[in-house]
């Protein structure tokens, strides 16, 4: 198993140096670019929106510190700005003198569309933020869904149906679509090819096809069978008649969908069922590309889709990079971490993730089967959180000891902040849970630095540190 620590990085760097810092070879993805520039009065967010956004949509960041909903929407000064050379890209400049009631965006903050409501996670899930920055400095962000996406489509044209729907998106490219079915009653619906489609409907921006499956026949226990009728088939789909269902079919198989949901894969995708308790799934990668996709501790998901009934977590691996042997390493963001995945990226591959990473069968895997991580197994994640008075245009934490917990010389910067008990403290996470260290505050290697206390990370800790002192603090939240 290969474990990333600071120190190891640091000791494979003359050798990356001579195989991986070709620019030319480097691996930046469109969505990694800035798009806008930064401000030395501002904090910058640029945030990557849901397919679908409109370029004439009204966008906007509403929090306690500027007054929430009624008075940020429909507000200039709260809406965001389209980028001008990436369309899913947006921005905006956040000027803390605009802050009302002593609240910062660290005390919690949404993205609000004017045509489609509020964001949500992917699990339809209320949104609360808290990622806040210096000013001169940019966070980037990601909006999963608008709460328009889970809003229950309407039938245009107010079609009766009879009974329940089987709703197929079809990617097949065949000339015609036959359903057959067998099961509790075998040529259900008429002999092999089976029926054609009673109709069409656009749901969301979708079409499908779609089969009525008949009223008297609520319960049934059907194998569905879809078929260009010349000869051409797909494996069979276990279907009970008790609910309407969505399906995506290709010439090579068939998946559960949510209703609207499209999605278009950048190369082969690792699609993974997180059971480990995370909040925070990272993936690095190591082998004919060090650091595909990023540093440690990797990239976040690139989205959420559900196949068969099971809602998978998925990164797409990059068209331009099939064919590459790497190692896969999830973490929960750099702190706990997982044994390496060896795998070869020439075909997508379904994982499910506990204290083990396992390959699952999508067309028989139901969830929740595997392992759990155990009680010598901590999936803990631990942070150091600094009130900087320091006055330095940038702190940085190193940390010596049992492990670089905030990796090589000069250590971590941090970019995130929180409001605690009415002050302003910095988050550091912790790469290495339990760790013993002693810590050093720096200028970020510019030549100013002192040492800071020794400390435990089985928990989190609070510093107030200014030019020449730390003070750890006694927080109760």
């Amino acid at each position: 198993m290969k474990k990333i620590y600071g120190i190891l990085l640091a000791a494979l760097m003359p050798l990356l140096g001579l195989t991986a810092c070709d620019t030319k070879d480097e691996i930046v993805f469109e969505s990694q670019l800035p798009q806008f520039e930064l401000r030395e009065d501002a904090v910058l967010m640029e945030v990557i929106m849901p397919s679908g956004t409109a370029a004439d949509d009204e966008i906007y960041i509403s929090g306690e510190f500027n007054g929430g909903d009624d008075a940020a929407i429909g507000n200039p000064k709260w809406r965001l700005q389209q980028a001008t050379n990436v369309d899913y890209k947006w921005g905006i400049y956040l000027f803390p003198n605009d802050f009302v009631s002593g609240k910062t965006p660290a005390d919690g903050y949404h993205f609000v569309s004017s045509a489609n409501g509020p964001e949500r996670t992917f699990k339809n899930q209320e949104v609360v933020r808290t990622e806040y920055g210096k000013t001169n400095t940019r966070i980037n962000l990601s909006v999963d869904r608008w709460k328009s996406y889970f809003d229950t489509p309407a039938d245009p044209g107010e079609i009766e149906h009879d009974g329940y729907v089987v709703y197929v998106d079809d990617q097949t490219g065949w000339n015609q679509l036959y359903l057959y079915q067998w099961g509790d009653v075998n040529d259900l619906g008429g002999g092999w090819p089976g029926a054609t489609p009673t109709g069409s409907i656009n749901i969301s921006g979708v079409t499908y096809k779609y089969f009525d499956m008949g009223a008297a026949n609520n319960g049934l226990n059907q194998n569905l069978i879809f078929n260009n009728g010349e000869g051409t088939q797909l494996p069979d789909f276990a279907f009970t008649i008790d609910r309407d269902i969505f399906l995506r079919i290709t010439d090579s198989g068939c998946e559960e969908i949510e209703p609207g949901q499209t999605v278009t894969h950048d190369g082969y995708t690792v699609f993974v069922v997180n059971l480990t308790g995370w909040d925070d799934l990272t993936l690095y990668q190591w082998g004919d590309v060090n650091d595909l996709g990023g540093g440690w501790p990797g990239v976040t998901p690139t989205g959420n889709q559900v196949i068969n009934g099971v809602d998978y977590t998925y990164f797409d691996m990059g068209e331009a990079n099939t064919g590459l042997n790497q190692n896969l390493i999830f973490s929960n963001n750099g702190s706990s971490q997982l044994p390496d995945f060896a795998y070869t990226i020439d075909h997508d591959v379904y994982l499910e993730l506990t204290n083990v990473v396992k390959e699952i069968d999508p067309s028989t895997y139901t969830g929740g089967s595997g392992e759990i991580p155990g009680p010598d197994e901590p999936t803990e994640t631990y942070c150091l959180y600094v009130c900087d008075n320091t006055g330095w245009n940038d702190l940085a934490v190193y940390a010596w000891g049992d492990a670089e917990v905030f990796g090589a010389w000069p250590g971590a910067v941090s970019f995130e902040a929180r409001k605690v008990n009415g002050k302003i403290y910095w988050k550091y996470p912790v790469s290495v849970a339990g760790a013993n260290v002693n810590l050093i505050f720096n200028n970020n290697g510019e030549g100013t630095q002192f040492d800071g206390p020794n400390v435990t990370f089985d928990q989190d800790i609070y510093i107030t540190v200014t030019s020449d002192s730390a003070v750890i603090d006694e927080i109760s939240e």
